[in-house]
């Protein structure tokens, strides 16, 4: 059904590509992440909302067919249909059957609750091919709505001492999601160029966050007094950053999780917030599937593989350039 190739996953019955690496003709996109929807290509097959973001990175004239949560569409004998994945808006796991037989491409997917993007939803297959960004039993992630508790604190903290709080998170999925859970009670919020873009594209696609200005509309520096800048970590360390002088400074994701990363980045604070599965929640997934043969990319794919083969199932490793949780 899918193979592996210098493109990308491809399955030669359908004649498509599932987030191809490189510039083909027909591609199907889980999410709207750069290395998962690459510019070029003839046309894509995304989830409308998806398509919003797509459109946004990859400009207006991008040629994407929409196609609905759980929509069937049959593609030369194959059936092909999309299901939430929770990573991010509009973010899809592939579902291919074909007489009988059924795969499943997760792509990026969480399972925690996220109120910027439909929940997960799980499926059975005789093959998964699932994502292990953070696939060691070290990544156990907190209840995501303790997380943002912290990050108001913090800021309410930084405010009240009258300094910025600049908190450096992944452009799209991860920032959106802390605008839309943050309370804008405690001050307001600012945005990076690379930000904001995305955040009117969750907007336009009816996402629910609360108002953001892009810095550069800013022209006094006592203007972030009390406010919660969002900025991409790419942010760190450039002239960019001089706008906030004495700011605190933190970092939201699930590398986090390692006090190793914390000091490495020389953040005040590090959040542990992700938009993929922890080690539970990829090992829920796999066996939730009651998949036969599992297939495991970008992450941690050798250890996962050896876990699961001495469960006593069939896995592989599968190279691909997806990155996982990395800047765009």
């Amino acid at each position: 059904m899918i193979e592996n190739t210098e493109n990308g996953l491809y399955s030669p019955a359908a004649d498509f590509y599932i987030d191809p690496s490189r510039p083909v003709g027909r591609a199907v996109i889980t999410h709207a992440h750069a290395d998962h929807a690459r510019a070029g290509c003839g046309c894509y097959l995304a989830t409308p909302a998806c398509a919003v973001l797509l459109k946004a990175r990859l400009g207006s004239d991008a040629g994407v067919q929409e196609l609905t949560y759980g929509m069937p569409l049959d593609v030369n004998g194959v059936r092909l249909s999309l299901h939430p994945a929770g990573h991010i808006l509009g973010s899809a796991q592939v579902r291919l059957e074909r007489s009988g037989e059924v795969w499943v491409v997760t792509g990026d997917f969480k399972r925690h609750r996220d109120p910027t993007c439909a929940p997960f939803e799980p499926l059975r297959c005789h093959t998964l091919v699932t994502e292990s960004t953070f696939g060691l039993p070290v990544f156990a992630w907190p209840d995501p709505e303790d997380v943002v508790t912290e990050i108001n604190s913090w800021w309410r903290q930084n405010a009240e001492a009258g300094k910025a709080s600049v908190l450096f998170a992944y452009s799209l999925g991860k920032a959106q999601r802390i605008a839309a859970q943050v309370d804008a009670g405690i001050g307001p919020i600012f945005t990076h160029g690379a930000v904001e873009p995305m955040m009117e594209a969750y907007r336009q696609a009816g996402v629910a966050l609360n108002p953001t200005l892009p810095v550069l509309e800013i022209q006094q520096r006592k203007d972030f007094i009390d406010a919660l800048v969002i900025a991409p970590p790419s942010a760190e360390g450039s002239p960019w950053m001089r706008r906030f002088p004495g700011a605190r400074r933190a970092f939201a994701s699930g590398w986090m999780q390692i006090r190793g990363n914390r000091r490495r980045r020389a953040v005040d604070r590090g959040f542990v917030l992700s938009d993929h599965a922890d080690w539970k929640g990829l090992l829920d997934t796999i066996y939730a599937s009651g998949a036969e043969k599992v297939w495991v990319t970008h992450g941690f794919e050798d250890e996962m593989v050896q876990f699961l083969r001495e469960k006593g199932l069939a896995a592989e490793a599968l190279r691909t350039v997806f990155r996982g949780e990395a800047e765009e």
